[in-house]
Formats: C-alpha cells, structure tokens, sequence
C-alpha cells in the first residue's frame, strides 16, 4: 500500500509540473500572437498611408 501511495504522489508531481510547462509554452504563444497581430496591422497601415501619399 505504502508503494501505491508513493506513486500516486510520484505521478501528481510529474503531471503538476507538465502543466505548468503547457501553461507557459501558452502564453507564449499568446504573447507571440498579440505581436504577430499588431505587427500586421501596422503593415496594413503603412501599406495604406504609402497609397494615400501618392
């Protein structure tokens, strides 16, 4: 029983620390996008502006 218990505590740790690696690759990823996405539309607008130049 005492071996169940310890891993039982072995694998919540590992999963524990899997999720804090999936939550950081996320915001990440969501940090990357909000720049992707302002970078875009920073490029639009300066593709706009070069045509309204002329």
């Amino acid at each position: 029983m005492k071996k169940l218990n310890v891993l039982l505590f072995v694998l919540a740790v590992i999963a524990m620390s899997g999720c804090s690696v999936i939550s950081g690759i996320f915001k990440a990823g969501a940090a990357v996008g909000i720049i992707a996405v302002l970078v875009v539309i920073g490029i639009i607008i300066w593709i706009i502006s070069m045509f309204r130049g002329r």
